[in-house]
């Protein structure tokens, strides 16, 4: 039974400069800052950043498959409050968990945390899904 507080079981995504590529290449963005080392330190920036939507996109992944799929996620939000720092060679977690806010007739709310390294990388993020989950 769902009520509130309680936790949905978290999961981890695995980010590296592959999967930024991949995702420069299939959004448009690209912006850099998401794939040269060189130029994302010359604007200060500590290493190679995740675009900020690829890290709400698996966030909303996360939301979905918890949900039964996209079509029952009626809201998502989220701020940015860190960048996914991608140093080369290596990969790094996002890890992404929720907990229920709010449970009424028509659905459930929920308040999502993504860390990367332990670093709160999204904030304010919450959701919305139809009952049923």
């Amino acid at each position: 039974m769902i009520e509130v507080g309680t936790a949905i079981p978290s999961h981890e995504f695995e980010i590296n400069r592959t999967l930024l590529k991949q995702y420069a290449d299939a959004s448009g963005d690209q912006n850099p800052i998401h794939q040269d080392e060189a130029f994302a330190k010359s604007v200060g920036l500590p290493d190679v950043i995740a675009h900020g939507m690829l890290t709400m996109a698996l966030a909303g992944k996360y939301i979905s498959d918890w949900a039964g799929g996209p079509q029952n996620v009626k809201e998502f939000s989220a701020r940015f409050t860190k960048p996914v720092i991608v140093p080369a060679g290596k990969s790094v977690d996002l890890t992404v968990s929720a907990t229920v806010l709010e449970v009424t007739t028509t659905g459930v709310r929920l308040e999502i945390s993504a860390t990367s390294q332990g670093v709160k990388v999204l904030g304010m993020a919450k959701a919305f899904v139809v009952q049923g989950v």
